[in-house]
């Protein structure tokens, strides 16, 4: 018979809220759920995450980042960062195809959509009926996202839309979609009249064309536009300060998000040492390129941590910097990490095989992580972009 748990009541004793969780999480994380998922069709795996969310939801542990008034158990940030850090260490399952809908759209219907927005999409995504996706980048606006020529213009009480999206993650499943789109086609600058729309991905005119990725998979895809009705009541602040709003929605990938996906990697690069004591372990060279990268991982997990550590004291004068080194390091340690990998392990690690949803680039499936590496380089901006802002703007070098 299953005990009744009261992870939320524990806030106060830091001990007993983890050892709370660990009690949780031993009994409910799904069973078998890696070997289940692998390789399973699309609409079972939804059924399978949306299970797993209803299990969170009920402990109060679905959306441990929101309000109390919003359906989240309020938690202080120190608990938020227990939460995610019990969970890597207990390899419970990730809920990719939902982190939009519980990161991004919260992020920016909280502080800036209606009364009646909120009301009417919150619930929905707690429910886990509602999967949301982004429409953000385009085709010749990744990295450069402000040059985006999605247009939406006004007509009575809609605004008409046309344009292209790309690398949209989860947009196949996805019911809403957050989307940026230029009102405004002749501002001073390029960040200036653009605006922030929710779109219904029923909507007439919205197609969406799946891209298959190297592994096999497809996690995002490309938005096509004709004609596309929104109200506006869709509207999401003022028309026009789209940008401004943006990065709202873009800074919940700064702190717990990258947190979470470095703990779970840290949490199997223990995994791999200990596993390979009596294989690959034995070498010398191969024990000091293990240490060498041991050393590597906690230096970023060591920013991550000062990120968080700024982010609790004070969210709005947390380090503008610091996400940009992580980004940086991040990135290019997970494809020599995994690259290593292959090397040690040998032939039998270049095999391909299905991937498993909810691992992020730990499952342990040496192929597949070594190609998933490469997307942290470009997703978000990438590195050569990155390195640009620092040398402009941290370092104040002249454009070359």
């Amino acid at each position: 018979m299953s005990r009744v748990y009261d992870i939320v009541g524990k806030v106060g004793d830091e001990q007993a809220f983890r050892q709370e969780i660990r009690d949780w999480l031993a009994e409910k994380i799904p069973a078998g759920w890696r070997a289940r998922w692998q390789g399973v069709r699309e609409e079972e795996l939804k059924a399978e995450i949306v299970a797993w969310l209803e299990e969170r939801r009920k402990v109060g542990l679905a959306t441990p980042h929101w309000p109390r008034e919003w359906g989240g158990p309020g938690l202080p940030f120190a608990y938020q960062i227990m939460v995610y850090e019990e969970f890597a260490r207990a390899d419970a399952p990730e809920l990719d195809m939902y982190t939009i809908s519980l990161f991004h759209t919260p992020a920016t219907l909280f502080e800036h959509g209606t009364q009646e927005q909120k009301d009417k999409y919150l619930s929905g995504i707690t429910q886990g009926t509602d999967i949301w996706c982004q429409g953000f980048s385009e085709p010749g606006a990744g990295s450069d996202l402000a040059a985006l020529r999605t247009s939406a213009r006004r007509e009575g009480d809609h605004y008409v839309v046309n344009g292209q999206k790309i690398w949209s993650s989860s947009s196949m499943h996805a019911r809403y979609c957050l989307l940026l789109a230029r009102t405004d086609p002749n501002g001073k600058r390029k960040h200036d009249g653009i605006s922030y729309f929710i779109m219904d991905m029923h909507s007439p005119g919205v197609e969406v064309r799946p891209i298959p990725q190297i592994t096999g998979e497809s996690e995002f895809a490309e938005i096509f536009l004709d004609d596309v009705k929104i109200p506006v009541a869709n509207l999401i602040g003022a028309e026009g300060n789209g940008w401004n709003i943006a990065q709202s929605t873009l800074s919940t990938e700064r702190g717990l998000l990258i947190f979470g996906a470095v703990e779970r990697l840290a949490h199997s690069f223990g995994l791999d040492g200990r596993e390979a004591k009596d294989t690959w372990m034995r070498d010398v060279q191969h024990r000091r390129e293990y240490a060498a990268l041991y050393a590597e991982l906690q230096s970023i997990r060591l920013m991550i941590r000062q990120l968080l550590i700024e982010l609790e004291a004070n969210p709005d004068k947390a380090s503008p910097t610091l996400p940009t080194y992580i980004k940086l390091t991040w990135g290019p340690f997970l494809q020599r990490y995994t690259e290593f990998l292959l090397r040690a392990e040998g032939l039998e690690a270049l095999k391909w095989q299905p991937s498993i949803p909810g691992t992020g680039h730990s499952s342990r499936l040496r192929m597949n992580d070594f190609l998933k590496s490469y997307g942290w380089t470009i997703a978000g901006g990438s590195n050569e972009i990155m390195r640009n802002i620092v040398s402009e703007r941290i370092l104040g070098m002249p454009r070359g």
